[in-house]
């Protein structure tokens, strides 16, 4: 095994942790899946599955990393528990299978850059978005966004993976908050925070099966559970770390700017009349509903290159976690530099990511896979395995830089062997029937 680096601050581990989590799972699908699944009453079960549901979730994570400090499949054989290695195989299978998409969204937004400097997407935003989402032009900026998180993650913990979401994290803080400032102004901006933040009760309760299994799905999504990241990350950490503390600053900032992307998006879209109820289409609609916005507003390019550029930052700082989940499970286990084990994973993900690339449709079907089947069987597993094989040790290691914890610990074990596990089972069952038993169900079409 080769040595390992570490953070070199404690910061730098949180900060990557927050980059990790701040990614397209806020900028992209949060106000997609917020807009297709109930507006409000998808941000309400949303925000109770991340304090139920995803906060213990990733100090079990965080508790596997540091307690091993070895990568996401090694973790399970370091604590004596070789038989329970295919949870960390899951689970950086999952985070692979999710790259191998989320680089050609990355792509995307490359692009929507470069129209939004030019107006190219001005005259027709929905052609514009035909013409970049899928064949070869969609294959080449799928390559250009891999090639640059490849860079980074090629460079290090400290000099690449830090350095890069030091920067990149305050910057998508600025911006997401000047663009909700400026958003603000606009005339559709009262009732795009009604539609954001104003939940229709009746629609909660008549739609809670349909979109629990959305929430919780993008609870994991938006926290990077169940993907191996949390544990990969944490196992670069030093023992005095209190990761209660640190776990709670990655949720709140997360869920915050989750919270401003919901407030970013939703006022352009009704400024324009966008339709944005269940049937208004999937999240390619919301790129053309959003382009659609900037080419109707003063300074549209302006505001558009702006924030496009900030969905691409935090596109970026996510990839790279996901791609350092493969990264450090063969720095760990074979003889080759960082460089060529980032290009040849690098390769690997390009590969898979073709047909969602060639066909959006694949896309479709990648996502809703990665949402309702291997998310929650990946954080299933690794919950079980914190709650009922570790248990006690689990808590001795939360301690850990804490000055001690009181009932705090066994409440969070417990919570995590009931309350996490039946919520994570119930969360299933709900998504494998909506997948398969709900007729005319269909998950294989185009953005």
């Amino acid at each position: 095994m080769s040595d390992r680096e570490t953070w070199a601050t404690r910061l730098g581990f949180v900060v990557a942790a927050i980059g990790s989590a701040v990614g397209l799972g806020n900028l992209w699908q949060f106000p997609f899946k917020t807009a297709t699944n109930g507006g409000a009453a998808f941000v309400v079960f949303y925000l109770a599955a991340v304090v139920v549901v995803g906060f213990p979730a990733m100090l079990a994570e965080f508790v596997v990393g540091r307690r091993t400090n070895v990568n996401a499949v090694d973790a399970f054989g370091e604590l004596g528990h070789r038989q329970w290695r295919v949870v960390g195989g899951l689970a950086v299978f999952t985070g692979f299978w999710i790259l191998s998409y989320y680089n050609v969204v990355g792509g995307w937004v490359i692009r929507y850059i470069v129209g939004s400097a030019t107006g190219a997407y001005f005259a027709d935003p929905a052609a514009y978005f035909g013409a970049v989402s899928a064949g070869p032009e969609a294959v080449l900026a799928q390559a250009v966004f891999l090639a640059i998180v490849v860079g980074i993650v090629a460079l290090g913990i400290e000099d690449g993976i830090e350095k890069a979401t030091k920067v990149m994290v305050p910057s998508i803080v600025v911006l997401m908050v000047a663009l909700a400032a400026w958003v603000a102004t606009l005339p559709g901006a009262a009732e795009g925070y009604a539609f954001f933040l104003s939940p229709d009760i009746d629609a909660m309760v008549a739609n809670a099966g349909t979109i629990i299994p959305f929430a919780v799905g993008q609870a994991f999504f938006t926290l990077s559970l169940g993907m191996a990241i949390m544990i990969t990350y944490s196992s670069y950490v030093g023992s005095d770390d209190n990761l209660v503390l640190d776990g709670g600053v990655v949720v709140v900032t997360n869920t915050l700017i989750g919270v401003l992307a919901g407030l970013v998006v939703f006022p352009i879209l009704l400024t324009i009349g966008a339709e944005i109820t269940t049937e208004s289409g999937g999240a390619g609609a919301l790129f053309v509903a959003t382009a659609a916005g900037f080419s109707s507003v003063p300074f549209g390019r302006v505001f558009g290159v702006v924030f496009f550029g900030v969905v691409l930052i935090a596109a970026l700082s996510s990839a790279i976690s996901l791609l350092e989940v493969s990264v450090a499970y063969a720095n760990d286990n074979y003889g080759l530099s960082r460089p060529v084990l980032a290009a040849i994973v690098g390769v690997g993900l390009f590969l898979l990511g073709l047909p969602s690339a060639w066909d959006t449709g694949w896309l479709t079907w990648f996502d809703r896979f990665a949402y309702q089947v291997f998310l929650p069987v990946s954080v299933l597993a690794l919950v079980a395995f914190v709650g009922w094989v570790i248990g006690a040790d689990a808590i001795d290691e939360l301690r850990q830089g804490t000055g001690g914890l009181g009932a705090v610990g066994p409440l969070w074990l417990w919570t995590l062997r009931l309350i996490v596990i039946v919520a994570i089972l119930g969360t299933l069952a709900l998504g494998l029937n909506e997948m398969f038993l709900v007729e005319g169900a269909d998950f294989f079409q185009p953005f």
